[in-house]
């Protein structure tokens, strides 16, 4: 193979992410040209024991190992909150949801009960106006059957 090519998912904001990829060899030119013409950022230089070719080789075998484990991590940490704000987003029309049902529910509860002490009180009222109207077998004050 010519290149080595690594595509993965990186977070861009906290609900989403976007596809990323970067080139793991060769390594890149410019890169090792602007780290070369850097300051070694402490007074001790570091000293390499054995053979450079071996040396290099664990770096590069390191710098890999950094790249891979970088990519997969950035890549589950997108997904993760992505389905987050998901099930938050699902949480809060559940609320929603459930809210509306109770107050649709309160309101039902309240007409039933409403239209049953309309019955009553209709029933009281016509029982009311029976007991008040003279019947059929009483005669008017003063005359006996």
């Amino acid at each position: 193979f010519a290149e080595l090519h690594l595509f993965y998912n990186s977070p861009t904001s906290r609900t989403r992410y976007a596809p990323v990829t970067q080139r793991l060899l060769p390594l890149d030119e410019t890169w090792r040209s602007e780290l070369a013409t850097l300051p070694w950022p402490t007074g001790n230089l570091p000293e390499i024991m054995g053979s450079a070719t071996a040396t290099l080789r664990s770096l590069i075998h390191e710098y890999l190992f950094i790249s891979l484990f970088r990519a997969c991590a950035e890549s589950l940490a997108g997904e993760n909150a992505s389905r987050l704000a998901a099930m938050q987003r699902a949480e809060k029309n559940i609320d929603e949801l459930l809210e509306n049902l109770n107050r649709r529910y309160h309101q039902l509860r309240q007409r039933s009960i409403d239209e049953e002490l309309f019955d009553v009180i209709s029933g009281f009222e016509a029982l009311a106006k029976v007991s008040n109207s003279p019947g059929p077998h009483e005669s008017e004050p003063g005359i006996e059957s």
